[in-house]
Parts: structure tokens; C-alpha cells; sequence
């Protein structure tokens, strides 16, 4: 009897994973490090003869499907996976790729979620970090702004600032790459894109390999569409600008001779009429000095009979 009962008990400790015991060992994901942060303390199983300290597997199940369910009540588009490492940079591109969700790969550029200038600014609602050692100004920058935390914590990582915690290996490649596996089938489990896990067609395998390389013809008909848009958005602006500063219409050629025409005709006669008035300006002054000149010599004519007189 007692056997039975503990047949029965293993039976269900296994039912409430999303994939069976082995293969999370066999992924590593329970593989800690030999630090141990008091945040993390609550999280580890035990520590082994080398030092290495063993997650809890039964935590990291339950959180990992209560972050696959936290995710799929944002929109795609709202979340942001932030993956600072070559080991998380693949799968959770895979994981963008089947879900829609953004990701950040490699170093993660200060401002992004806090300063609009930024080229790569980004306002998501959730965010999700692979590596709370690497990706520091995420969690920052998240805390900031109000936007909830998921992070994958291993044994040494620190927990501030972080809203819900996954306790798995975050440094290994085949841990993260079922980590993501499993979000990414839970995700769309819960949106409606799959009915039941045997819609799922990827393997776990699927989340290791690499995204193939684009050919060079792909990426020259990309980069000629980025160029057609940037046009298109110039010519827009362009249109925009004229628009708002609305400059005079332009004089037809022949309207414009015949203004100089005018203009000419009109120097010429201001030129004649100036030229009058000189003229008659001129007679008025010597009339003036005539006029002046006789009664001087009257004055001298007088003076001269008064003269002969005496």
C-alpha cells in the first residue's frame, strides 16, 4: 500500500510541469552557480558536494507558467524581451518569431525606455530579462517608468526591482532555449493560436539553432524598400513644409517684361519732370536777381545827380 501511494503522489508532482522532470535535468536548467544571493535563497533546493547550489525545479515550473500567462494578456507589441547574450539572443528570437513579441539582442542602450530621442525608444508595458546582471539598466529604467519586471535569476543574480521571479540556469544554452520553449507554447496555447501541445510542431532544438543568414539579394531588396519608404516619408515632409509656408506664385516670363517696360517708361519720366523743374527753378533765381540788380541802380543814379547838383 504504501508503495502505491507513492506512485500515486510522484504521478502528480509531474502533472503540474509543463514538460517532464528529465527534461529539465537533462536541460540543466536546475544548474545554479556556487554564489548564493539572499535574494535567491528561497529558490535553491539544495547545495552539492562541489559547491554548486541546486534550484528548486518545482518554483521554476510554477513561475515560468505564471509568467507564460502574465505575458499573454499584453499585446504582443507591448512586451520587450531583453536579451544581452548570444546564449539568450537565439532563442528568444525564436521565441519573437513565433509570438510577435520584440526583443533588444546585445547591449542594451541607455535611454531606450526613458529618453524619446532615442533613435530605439520603445514604451512597452512589460518587460522581460534574461540576465539581471547584464541588463541592469533595463530593470532600471523599467522601475522608472512603472512597467513590471519577469526576469530569468539564477543563484547569484539580485532580485530588486524585479516583479516576478524565474529561478532557472540563465547562463546556459540548452536551459534557455526550453526556458523559451516552453513560454513561447504556453503564450500561444493561451492566445488561441495552438489547441493543445501536440499543435506545437517545435522541438526544443528548434530554440538552439540560430536564425539562418539572409541572402545577399534579400537584403539588397530590403535595404532598396527601407530606401523607397525614407523617400516617400522625405517627399511627405517636404510636401508638409510647402504647404505651411505657402510661398507667392511665380510671375510668368512675358508679365515680367512688360513690368520692366512700364518700370522703364516710368524712370524716364521721372527723369523729364526732374529735369523741368530744375529748369524752371532756375529761371525763377535769375528773375529774383533782376529784380534785386534795379534798384541798386536807380540808388546809384540818384546819388550821382545829387552830385552834379552841388
Amino acid at each position: 500500500m504504501t508503495e502505491e501511494v507513492k506512485e500515486e503522489t510522484v504521478e502528480e508532482d509531474k502533472s503540474g510541469m509543463p514538460v517532464k522532470q528529465e527534461i529539465f535535468l537533462e536541460a540543466g536548467m536546475h544548474i545554479g552557480t556556487k554564489i548564493r544571493t539572499n535574494d535567491m535563497r528561497k529558490f535553491v533546493f539544495k547545495r552539492r558536494d562541489d559547491g554548486l547550489f541546486i534550484l528548486d525545479l518545482r518554483k521554476s515550473s510554477e513561475r515560468l507558467l505564471a509568467a507564460a500567462k502574465l505575458i499573454s494578456k499584453f499585446r504582443p507589441e507591448d512586451v520587450l524581451v531583453v536579451a544581452s547574450r548570444v546564449y539568450s539572443s537565439i532563442p528568444a528570437s525564436k521565441f519573437s518569431l513565433l509570438t510577435d513579441v520584440p526583443i533588444v539582442k546585445g547591449r542594451f542602450v541607455p535611454g531606450t525606455m526613458t529618453n524619446m530621442m532615442c533613435s530605439s525608444f520603445k514604451e512597452p508595458k512589460l518587460v522581460v530579462v534574461c540576465d539581471p546582471k547584464g541588463e541592469r539598466e533595463a530593470i532600471l529604467e523599467s522601475a522608472k517608468n512603472g512597467v513590471p519586471v519577469i526576469a530569468l535569476c539564477d543563484t547569484d543574480n539580485e532580485t530588486k526591482f524585479i516583479d516576478l521571479v524565474i529561478p532557472i540556469n540563465n547562463k546556459g544554452k540548452r536551459s534557455l532555449a526550453l526556458t523559451f520553449y516552453i513560454l513561447a507554447r504556453e503564450i500561444m496555447l493561451a492566445q488561441g493560436k495552438i489547441k493543445d501541445y501536440s499543435e506545437f510542431k517545435h522541438e526544443v532544438h528548434y530554440f538552439e539553432q540560430p536564425l539562418p543568414e539572409k541572402k545577399e539579394e534579400e537584403k539588397a531588396e530590403e535595404a532598396m524598400a527601407e530606401a523607397k519608404e525614407a523617400a516617400a516619408e522625405k517627399a511627405k515632409e517636404e510636401k508638409a513644409e510647402a504647404k505651411e509656408e505657402k510661398p507667392e506664385p511665380k510671375k510668368e516670363p512675358v508679365k515680367e517684361a512688360k513690368e520692366k517696360k512700364e518700370e522703364k517708361k516710368e524712370d524716364k519720366a521721372e527723369t523729364k519732370t526732374s529735369k523741368k523743374s530744375a529748369k524752371k527753378s532756375e529761371a525763377k533765381e535769375e528773375k529774383t536777381e533782376k529784380k534785386e540788380e534795379k534798384p541798386e541802380k536807380e540808388e546809384k543814379a540818384s546819388k550821382e545827380k545829387s552830385e552834379k547838383k552841388e
